[in-house]
C-alpha cells in the first residue's frame, strides 16, 4: 500500500470520526467552515502525498457530506466488493435528515431577542420561523400573524405556535371548534393540537399549536415565484413549472385531505399556496386549519358552502401551480388555454370542473372517481419511496449493535484507576482483548504507515459480536509472542471482563 493511498483513507477516516454528528445550534459560535474536520482536512490536504508534491487547497465549507461519493469507476463493482459508501445510507438522505435536525436544535439566546417572553402557556424557547425582512401580511386571516417554534415542558417535543396578534376573543364558546380539529389526523394534514389565547407579547393574541415539521417550504416559495411570467407571454414550459407527476401527486394529497375533513363535517377555507407545507419529498400537508373556523365563529354554521369554497378555491390552486404564476386568475381565460397546450386533456377537464359554479351535486368524491388511474400510480410511488428508505434504513440498521461493542471496548481497555489493582490487571482476558484492539485498530502496512481499513474494522466487530469459530492470530506489541484464539474467545473475554467492571460499578 503506497503513502498516499493510506494518507488518503486516513483523511477519509478522520472526517467520518471527527465531523459532528448533531448539528450544533446556529448561535453556538459553531459553523462548518471552522470545524474540527475541516482544519484536519487542510492540514491532510497540504501534506507532502506523492512523490515530494505538496498540494495546497484552501479549506472548504462542509456541506453535510461525512465522505465524498463514489467515483465513476467504482459505482459498479461486482457483488463481491464493496466500497466505504455501502455501509452507509445515501448522501442526499443523510443531508435531509442532518439538515433538519439542525433547523430542530436552533435556539435563540433571549438577550438577542428581548422582545419574546420566555415562556408562553407551556411553552418555552421559542425561536421565530418567518423570514426577519417579510412583512406581515393581513390578506389570510385579516390580522397580522407571527409564527414561532417552541418546546413544551410537557413532553419535550417541538411545537409550532401561531400567533394571531391583536385579537380579543369575545365568544368563549369559539375556543370549542378546535375540538373537532384535534380529532383529525391525516398524512397530509398538520396536524392541530390547541389553541388558548395570552397576553405574554404585550397584547391580546390567539395561538394555535401544530406539529413542527423542519425545513419545511410552502407551495408559493417553491413554484409560485412573484417575478413570474403571465402564462399568456410563454409558449412553453420553464425548467420552474411543475410537471404532470408532481402536479398529480399534489392532486391526490390534497384530494385525500379535503375527503378526510368534508367528511368530518370540517372544512379547510384556506387552500392558499402560502399555506400549503412541503415537508418532505413530494409530501405536502395542509396547514393553518382550524384558524378561520374560530375567527369567523357563528353558532349556525353553514359548513356546505364552505365544503363548496374549498373546491373553487382548490381549482384556483392548481390554475396557479400549473402556470407556474400567483397571477394566472387574473386572466383565467389565456390560463387555460396556457395548460391544455402543455398538460393532459384530465388537468384541464379537472380544473374547470373545480372553478365550475358551486352546486349541490359538486363534492370531493366526484374529483376521487375522476382521479381513478392517477391514485394507484400514486400508491405505486409511495410503495417504491418506502422501499428506497426501507434499503437505507437496513445500512444503518446495525450501527447501535456496533457502537455499543466499541463502547465495551473502551471501557474495559487500559484503566488507569486500576493499574495497582492486581485483580485488574492487564492479563489474561484483559490481555487479549488488548491485543485484540490493536489487531483491529492498530495495524500498519509493510512501510509503518498505519492501515485505516474501515472495512476491516467492521468485518472484525461483526464477528467478534457474532461470536464465530473463525481463529486469528493476536501478536504482543514487542512482537516475541502470538496467540492463536477464535472470535467466539474473545467474546467470552469481552462479556467477561464488562461484567467485572460492572460490579465494580
Amino acid at each position: 500500500m503506497g503513502t498516499a493511498d493510506t494518507k488518503e483513507k486516513a483523511a477519509s477516516l478522520i472526517m467520518i470520526l471527527t465531523a459532528p454528528y448533531y448539528a450544533q445550534p446556529a448561535n453556538s459560535g459553531y459553523h462548518p467552515s471552522n470545524s474540527s474536520v475541516n482544519h484536519l482536512s487542510a492540514d491532510f490536504g497540504s501534506m507532502d502525498l506523492d512523490n515530494g508534491m505538496s498540494a495546497n487547497y484552501p479549506p472548504l465549507e462542509l456541506r453535510y457530506h461525512l465522505y465524498t461519493t463514489p467515483l465513476p469507476h467504482i459505482t459498479n463493482l461486482p457483488p463481491n466488493r464493496k466500497t466505504i459508501h455501502s455501509f452507509f445510507m445515501s448522501d442526499n438522505l443523510r443531508e435531509e435528515l442532518q439538515r433538519k435536525n439542525e433547523a430542530s436544535i436552533q435556539y435563540l439566546d433571549p438577550a438577542q431577542d428581548s422582545a419574546l417572553p420566555a415562556e408562553v402557556h407551556v411553552y418555552h424557547s421559542l425561536y421565530p420561523l418567518d423570514s426577519p425582512n417579510q412583512a406581515k401580511s393581513t390578506q389570510a386571516f385579516g390580522y397580522p400573524t407571527s409564527v414561532y417554534k417552541a418546546a413544551s415542558s410537557i413532553d419535550g417535543k417541538l411545537y409550532v405556535l401561531r400567533r394571531i396578534e391583536g385579537y380579543r376573543l369575545t365568544n368563549e364558546a369559539a375556543m370549542s371548534t378546535i375540538e373537532n380539529w384535534r380529532k383529525i389526523s391525516h398524512p397530509n394534514i398538520v396536524s392541530v393540537r390547541e389553541a388558548f389565547t395570552t397576553k405574554a407579547f404585550g397584547d391580546h393574541s390567539l395561538v394555535f399549536v401544530y406539529d413542527y415539521h423542519p425545513c419545511s417550504t410552502t407551495l408559493a416559495d417553491q413554484y409560485l415565484h412573484p417575478n413570474a411570467i403571465l402564462p399568456s407571454a410563454r409558449n412553453s414550459l420553464s425548467a420552474d413549472n411543475i410537471t404532470e407527476v408532481k402536479f398529480w401527486s399534489f392532486v391526490v394529497q390534497i384530494t385525500s385531505a379535503l375527503r378526510t375533513l368534508h367528511a368530518g363535517g370540517l372544512a379547510a377555507c384556506i387552500l392558499d399556496p402560502t399555506k400549503i407545507l412541503i415537508t418532505g419529498k413530494n409530501r405536502i400537508r395542509l396547514n393553518c386549519c382550524g384558524i378561520y373556523d374560530m375567527l369567523s365563529y357563528a353558532s349556525t354554521r353553514n359548513t356546505a358552502h364552505y365544503q363548496q369554497e374549498d373546491l373553487l378555491q382548490f381549482g384556483q390552486l392548481l390554475t396557479c401551480l400549473a402556470c407556474n404564476s400567483s397571477s394566472a386568475l387574473a386572466n383565467l381565460p389565456k390560463s387555460i388555454d396556457f395548460i391544455a397546450r402543455h398538460y393532459s386533456p384530465d388537468v384541464k377537464n379537472l380544473i374547470l370542473y373545480l372553478l365550475s359554479k358551486p352546486s349541490t351535486t359538486k363534492n370531493i368524491d366526484d374529483i376521487i372517481g375522476m382521479l381513478g388511474p392517477k391514485m394507484l400510480l400514486e400508491l405505486n410511488r409511495t410503495h417504491y419511496y418506502n422501499d428506497f428508505l426501507e434499503n437505507e434504513l437496513s445500512t444503518e440498521l446495525e450501527n447501535g449493535r456496533i457502537a455499543r461493542l466499541m463502547m465495551k471496548l473502551g471501557f474495559i481497555n487500559e484503566r488507569p484507576e486500576f493499574d495497582l489493582d492486581p485483580s485488574w490487571s492487564e492479563t489474561g482476558d484483559r490481555y487479549l482483548i488488548k491485543l485484540f484492539r490493536d489487531y483491529v485498530f492498530h495495524q500498519v502496512d509493510e512501510n509503518g504507515n498505519p492501515v485505516l481499513d474501515i472495512a476491516h474494522v467492521l468485518s472484525c466487530l461483526n464477528k467478534l459480536d457474532a461470536g464465530l469459530e473463525e481463529k486469528i492470530m493476536l501478536m504482543s506489541r514487542d512482537e516475541q509472542s502470538c496467540l492463536i484464539v477464535s472470535y467466539k474467545e474473545l467474546k467470552d473475554c469481552v462479556q467477561q471482563a464488562f461484567s467485572d467492571l460492572t460490579r465494580r460499578h
